[in-house]
């Protein structure tokens, strides 16, 4: 290998990047003289086999040599980029002005908008917004909460629970995070904790194993039925932005005293329809009076103070917001679904 040698590559090498015509053409010539199986690659592997005292000056060359094809690649794809600017000026069709294509955006998740709304409108009445774990201890999930053990609650067809060590489950309301909230920051205390729950049930157009709730707790001194009324019927003005008839109905939950299922005027109709099951009202949430037995468990002396709480199933709320039919879209990730939002 002499410098004739040399040369003539330079020479090929810079008449193929003229004949280049784009920049797939550039690369290839690039691969061939340049890349790790190309010629100059090929030829630094044999410095090794030559006699020591050639080995620095064909070294030197060859790289100089290296540095002449790549800067000749570099001109002419600049050469090339200049021309097909001048293509497009000259194309009157084409107005530079105009702005750029806008690349499609996402939307917030409807579970997410209703949420924020939610949150927004009980923060400005003083509640702070808090949280928990979903994988719950049994104490968190049943025993705080006044739930005994023989509480169908606890039947494993409604309940996840772990495996391993420890009493572990799947929360199954988001009323854990009352007892974790009353634990920490102590009375008085207004929270509202939506989240993500889980019940081991089969699926169908009502029901899903993974939903979310949103979770409300007041807990202070001369709290009572009408405060709750009030707080409810503050809400669903926030929802459905305007005053709704509401009517409170017994229940039973193990975790207040008294309890009520909260009905309100369906917003949808004035003589009956689908959404209310031609009975005008919709069944929303339950709700009542903290149990002494709750506040007992974090150390509150119902004695000095009392408090309410509601539950409230943001999935269902959702749905009649949007008029869903369908509670397993919401989880589905199906685009089509989630783009109307």
């Amino acid at each position: 290998m002499n410098t004739a040698d040399l040369d003539a590559a330079l020479a090929r090498a810079r008449e193929e990047i003229r004949a280049s015509s784009d920049d797939a053409g550039l690369k290839a010539v690039e691969r061939k003289y340049l890349g790790k199986g190309g010629t100059l690659a090929a030829w630094l592997a044999e410095i090794p086999r030559l006699p020591p005292e050639q080995r620095g000056a064909f070294g030197k060359a060859v790289n100089e040599l290296k540095r002449a094809i790549a800067d000749g690649i570099a001109a002419r794809g600049a050469e090339l980029e200049r021309e097909r600017t001048e293509r497009a000026l000259a194309d009157t069709s084409f107005d530079p002005s105009l702005p750029p294509p806008v690349a499609p955006r996402g939307s917030l998740h409807p579970i997410t908008q209703v949420t924020r709304e939610i949150e927004d409108l009980f923060t400005s009445m003083g509640y702070q917004v808090v949280d928990g774990p979903e994988v719950e201890t049994d104490w968190n999930n049943f025993e705080a909460l006044n739930i005994p053990q023989d509480h169908p609650a606890r039947d494993s067809q409604d309940t996840f629970y772990m495996s391993g060590p420890g009493k572990l489950v799947l929360r199954t309301h988001t009323s854990p995070v009352q007892i974790r909230a009353m634990r920490r920051f102590r009375p008085p205390l207004r929270v509202i904790a939506p989240g993500k729950v889980f019940r081991n049930e089969a699926t169908d157009a009502s029901h899903e194993h993974t939903f979310h709730q949103l979770e409300g707790l007041v807990v202070d001194k001369g709290v009572s039925v009408a405060h709750l009324v009030h707080a409810m019927k503050t809400l669903l003005r926030g929802i459905f932005q305007r005053d709704l008839e509401i009517r409170l109905r017994p229940g039973y939950f193990p975790f207040v005293e008294p309890g009520f299922e909260l009905d309100a005027r369906c917003p949808f109709c004035t003589e009956g329809c689908s959404v209310c099951k031609r009975t005008r009202w919709i069944e929303l949430l339950p709700c009542g009076l903290v149990h002494p037995n709750v506040l007992r468990a974090c150390d509150v002396d119902p004695e000095e103070w009392g408090g309410f709480a509601f539950g409230l199933g943001l999935s269902r709320l959702v749905m009649l917001r949007y008029g869903i039919d369908d509670v397993r879209l919401l989880l589905s990730g199906e685009l089509r679904f989630l783009e109307q939002f």
